[in-house]
């Protein structure tokens, strides 16, 4: 990435979960869904095993959370010329916790959950 960020962007790092790394750099009124649309439009030659099928499949992880579609990242405080560090992860890799916290998947049968 380049030696200084542009005082109007944020320089976003993304790691996969296998450690490998990128830099991209987004205006702060950027979504996640956008930036995870850009990244996909542009995903780098060094990730080639990690590409995915479409760019719904990836999510952000910031500070430990899933960061939502519609968040901005303004919204949670990035701040332009600063780099930050997300993970970046494929949905078909997540399992959704319930609303108790607690992670919920279907059973082999289908018409159940099972609530581990």
């Amino acid at each position: 990435m380049p030696a200084t960020i542009p005082p109007d962007k944020i320089n976003l790092k993304l790691i996969l979960v296998t450690g490998k790394t990128h830099e991209f750099l987004f205006l702060p009124d950027t979504s996640a869904e956008d930036v995870t649309q850009h990244v996909f439009n542009n995903w780098p030659l060094e990730w080639e095993d990690e590409a995915v099928g479409n760019s719904s499949k990836l999510r952000l992880i910031y500070q430990g959370r899933f960061l939502q579609n519609e968040s901005t990242l303004s919204s949670i405080k990035l701040l332009p010329g600063t780099t930050t560090v997300m993970h970046l992860v494929a949905r078909e890799n997540i399992s959704e916790p319930s609303s108790q916290g607690k992670v919920k998947g279907k059973t082999e049968e289908g018409g159940c959950c099972t609530i581990l």
